[in-house]
């Protein structure tokens, strides 16, 4: 038997395989994008806090991935039987079979995403939340862009899959490409030379959509995003208006009998603080004594089990009873500026987006205004050359850095350091605290987790050290230097 490749270069023009081809294309596209979004939604619901919804999103999934995709389409095709009010749609080969692959690739789609989403570092979460941005705000700006570039390989494939599944809606009529070739091959009997026909087709489908994932890919690969030092306008402000260093009467932040455990370790046990206007406190202690988890209850990165919490006087966070916060919660959170010790930059963002994405986000003003504080706000911590790069470009200081630039941008009341320096290496620590100092002799209230004993005997007005959840001591910098030095805390910071 000779191959007739005359038959098969005669097959390149017949205009039944184009249209073919057209519909494939077509369906496979729409399929991916309508279960790329619901997948994404199920992906949501798969993570969401409320069990219904959470147990809802497992169903389908477990459901969809489980029963054969020929099963649904003729089980979709034929639902009219049931309800003929659907007939209109459902007796149309095209619609029926794009909804049954719509109904089964959600499923898949929806696992797609969610690994993307776990991918997103729950840092990122957290300076959101800091910069008060509402849920929607987060998952459009910040967490999808990063989801969907984690995802991206897999997403493409998938879409290969759902071309390649087409051919089973031959089963309801509809004239895809299999289909096309079944029919010439059944009147000519050249099987072979019509099925290579028919797969050069589906790679055609699939090597179009294949190039235009791969140029989407490089341009959402965060690695390949580069931006150059730049010059600094002249007229930027390096440094904040000197204002007299002076701590008020006012309590701006009040903690009041809060609790937290966690199971069996209660970190924090019956916790009373005030810190007032203008007041620099930092918080020492060794590690797992409940540093940490207090700076994070005062913005709500950390609920409590008992007590409340005090912002300028309101109420802002309560356990008395159930965990509630203020209603105007978003609104007010972006009065405590929140530093990281991880960072927590957004790597899809140049310098400059990090830093003017908060006041964006809330509307604050203008591009340019926004844009020229933000420059302000770099130069005033030396980043102002590098506004145009982005976070995996810089040094560890640097990052730093620009973390703290992004919280002042917020025009905070209180600035809240969660061991700011833990994560540098030592000979980038110093560029880091001599931010937090300029802070500090600026006026600005500081509450500051860490380590390093002798920047808080030089920045801090009281010192207050935990142990094992407790407050063990709370002192002025006066009534520090006047303790005995076998004290537990001098020995403690001695040895710090």
């Amino acid at each position: 038997m000779n191959f007739d490749w005359n038959y098969l270069f005669s097959l390149a023009l017949y205009p039944d395989f184009w249209r073919a081809t057209a519909l494939v294309a077509w369906l496979g596209v729409l399929t991916w994008v309508i279960g790329t979004v619901l997948g994404f939604l199920l992906a949501l619901a798969r993570q969401s806090a409320l069990r219904p919804v959470r147990w809802f999103a497992k169903t389908y999934i477990w459901l969809f991935r489980s029963l054969p995709l020929l099963v649904l389409l003729i089980f979709v095709y034929n639902l009219p039987q049931f309800a003929p009010s659907l007939s209109p749609v459902l007796s149309v080969p095209f619609w029926a079979g794009l909804i049954a692959l719509v109904i089964s690739e959600t499923a898949y789609l929806a696992e797609i995403h969610r690994a993307g989403l776990i991918s997103v570092d729950q840092g990122q979460h957290e300076a959101a939340h800091a910069l008060g941005v509402r849920p929607v705000g987060k998952y459009r700006h910040i967490i999808l862009p990063q989801a969907i570039r984690v995802a991206l390989p897999s997403l493409g494939n998938e879409f290969i899959t759902i071309v390649k599944l087409t051919s089973l809606v031959s089963v309801i009529s509809l004239a895809e490409i299999l289909l096309v070739g079944q029919r010439l091959y059944t009147r000519n009997f050249m099987v072979i030379e019509t099925l290579v026909a028919v797969s050069f087709y589906y790679v055609l489908v699939v090597s179009v959509f294949g190039l235009f994932l791969s140029r989407l890919e490089k341009r959402l690969d965060i690695a390949r995003m580069t931006g150059a030092e730049i010059t600094a306008p002249a007229n930027v402000v390096t440094e904040a208006p000197a204002t007299a260093r002076r701590v008020s009467d006012e309590v701006v932040v009040a903690l009041d009998h809060v609790r937290k455990d966690f199971g069996d370790k209660r970190a924090l046990a019956d916790v009373s603080l005030k810190v007032n206007k203008g007041e620099v406190v930092s918080i020492i202690g060794p590690s797992g004594s409940g540093k940490t988890t207090l700076i994070r209850t005062i913005n709500a990165l950390q609920d409590i089990d008992a007590g409340r919490i005090v912002l300028d006087g309101g109420d802002w966070i309560s356990a008395e009873g159930n965990y509630r916060l203020a209603a105007d919660f978003h609104d007010r959170v972006t009065r405590l500026g929140m530093v990281f010790q991880s960072f927590n930059l957004f790597p899809h963002m140049t310098v400059l987006k990090n830093v003017t994405f908060g006041p964006r986000y809330h509307g604050s003003g203008n591009t340019d205004a926004l844009r020229a504080a933000a420059m302000g706000h770099l130069a005033r911590v030396g980043m102002a050359s590098h506004a145009n790069k982005y976070p995996h470009q810089l040094s560890g200081g640097q990052k730093q850095r620009v973390a703290i630039a992004r919280a002042l941008a917020m025009d905070p009341e209180i600035m809240l350091f969660d061991e700011p320096t833990s994560a540098l290496d030592p000979e980038l620590v110093g560029e880091v605290l001599q931010v937090i100092e300029s802070l500090a002799r600026d006026g600005m209230t500081m509450i500051i987790v860490t380590h390093e004993m002798r920047f808080v005997s030089r920045v801090s007005d009281r010192v207050v050290m935990m142990e094992d959840g407790h407050v063990v001591a709370d002192m002025t910098a006066t009534e520090l230097e006047a303790s005995p030095a076998d004290s537990r805390i001098r020995r403690f910071m001695l040895q710090g």
